[in-house]
């Protein structure tokens, strides 16, 4: 290790340029202030952004990068206001670390569309710090972004809850899609379309997943509980749902026609994105001609993050998780790009951070 990646108090992994190669690294972590929470990290959950942004995708990367915003640990200190967390709490944090506290969204607990909200790794903190995440061994965090884990629910499996599941379960309360008997449409099965269909069985909607590849089938059936599973390129499949659809979610990051997908919905029906395709096209008679609406999602406020993991310990609801060292997060980043995971890699640092 070079001289800055010796120095620091937190022991992390870091890419240090736009190949993403991840490798030991010391990071600084600011002392406990009155409305913070120091947490020793259990478990990270993997999520595509640490590719992406490891790998410099978007252009603003800074580095060293921190990747990690899947963020399971407990509570080994809290500042002098904290009323609501304990030293031995279980906690999670996810994509965002910080917002402004005053503005619209972040007084109605939505303070992911809050413009000053902080992202939790290669953002830029309110104190001008460059923010890392949860590849790491420890990290400090303002109360509000820290969420209890109830008592009993695995730590291994509550990480993607934080990213994946939140991404997906925030539309679906949005759009009351948490009313037994509606039907709901899942477009990709990987680390946000699984969450989507156990939190459909679990509201007692009727789940048809849409794939492109047969061998998704038992996975979607057996394993994960779906109703219904259709090939999206099989025309007669497809004319056979026309109308019949209450909900869809569409995960897919590749490019993919909306119009199919659109014609299955009743009328008033919507579709949410919280995939990112390169483009979008519809034509307007899809929308029109049905009243149909395509919505876009993304994460979670803070009060909804909180009554989703309350709501997956009472119902028993776990991500399909396979848990790795630190070692093995270079491989797992490749697998994950070639979609070679079931459903969700999660480091186990307790274990494996040195």
């Amino acid at each position: 290790m070079d001289a800055e990646s010796k120095s620091g108090n937190c022991d992390a992994w870091a890419a240090t340029g736009p190949d993403g190669v991840l490798s030991p690294h010391k990071i600084n972590r600011r002392a406990v202030r009155s409305d913070d929470v120091s947490l020793r990290i259990t478990h990270c959950g993997v999520c595509y952004a640490d590719v992406i942004w490891t790998q410099n995708k978007h252009g603003d990367s800074i580095y060293p990068l921190v990747p990690g915003h899947e963020i399971v640990g407990q509570v080994t200190e809290v500042g002098s206001e904290i009323k609501g967390l304990n030293v031995g709490d279980h906690v999670g944090v996810g994509i965002y670390v910080n917002s402004c506290g005053d503005c619209e969204s972040c007084n109605s607990f939505t303070e992911i569309h809050c413009p000053k909200m902080v992202v939790t790794f290669n953002g830029i903190d309110a104190d001008g710090t460059v923010t890392m995440g949860g590849y790491s061994s420890y990290i400090v965090v303002r109360e509000r972004f820290c969420f209890k884990i109830p008592d009993g629910y695995p730590l291994a499996k509550a990480g993607p809850l934080l990213c994946a599941g939140i991404t997906v379960y925030t539309p679906m309360i949005r759009h009351n899609m948490n009313q037994a008997g509606k039907s709901l449409g899942l477009i990709g099965l990987g680390g946000l379309g699984h969450m989507a269909v156990k939190f459909g069985k679990a509201f007692g909607l009727k789940v048809t997943v849409f794939s492109t590849s047969e061998s998704k089938r038992a996975e979607a059936i057996d394993l994960l509980g779906a109703d219904n599973f259709v090939i999206s390129s099989d025309k007669q499949q497809m004319e056979a749902l026309k109308g019949s659809l209450h909900f869809i979610i569409d995960t897919a990051a590749g490019n993919h026609p909306f119009d199919p997908y659109l014609s299955l919905l009743k009328a008033g029906g919507i579709m949410t994105l919280v995939g990112f395709p390169s483009e979008i096209n519809v034509h307007p008679g899809s929308l029109i001609f049905g009243a149909r609406t395509l919505s876009g999602s993304g994460g979670g406020g803070t009060k909804g993050i909180q009554e989703m993991l309350n709501f997956c310990a009472e119902n028993k609801i776990y991500p399909e998780v396979e848990v790795i060292r630190m070692d093995y997060i270079n491989e797992a980043l490749k697998r994950l790009v070639n979609r070679d995971v079931k459903y969700r890699f999660v480091i186990d640092i307790e274990n494996s951070l040195n």
